[in-house]
């Protein structure tokens, strides 16, 4: 009932196409978002994906508040993935409600990734190491503008390399 209430734009969302799902699985790291609530502060944001069944993906993403040494906070959402396409989800952090989840992008190499919504009102850009190139960081910005996106509330999140955790 609150799905039939929200405002979506007409246009909808391309999403990754062909997505692989198994290859999606592991760790990204939050290098940009336009962040929901809970993560606006965000130091050092990893997304963790499992798959736990044929459409079912376990989720875990860590986090520390507003600075490397701030309290560290963790959420375990799970994910639905749609059965007419895997890189639709529906991503519930409290039973019933599922939020929409959308692959926008994956490079061929399940490197970098673009995860967005069909309002285009959250967005996170992501990649397999916390350090990515100001060029690569560009492009995805890129394809989320030519989602439709605009990135006025685009926020970097700062991660620390590797070896400083």
């Amino acid at each position: 009932m609150l799905q039939a209430c929200q405002t979506v734009p007409e246009d909808p969302v391309k999403v990754a196409s062909p997505f692989d799902l198994d290859r999606f699985m592991g760790d990204w790291y939050v290098i940009a978002n336009i962040p929901t609530l809970p993560e606006k502060g965000a130091h050092n944001a990893v997304e963790r994906y499992q798959r736990v069944g044929p459409n079912k993906v376990a989720t875990t993403f860590t986090f520390r508040k507003n600075s490397f040494n701030g309290e560290f906070k963790q959420m375990t959402p799970t994910g639905f993935v749609s059965r007419e396409n895997p890189a639709i989800w529906g991503m519930r952090f409290i039973w019933p409600f599922k939020a929409d989840y959308r692959v926008l992008y994956v490079d061929e190499d399940y490197r970098y990734t673009v995860i967005g919504r069909q309002k285009r009102d959250y967005l996170w850009i992501m990649a397999r190491e916390p350090q990515i190139s100001e060029q690569t960081l560009e492009a995805l910005k890129a394809v989320a503008v030519e989602q439709g996106y605009t990135l006025e509330n685009l926020n970097r999140v700062p991660q620390q390399p590797l070896d400083a955790r």
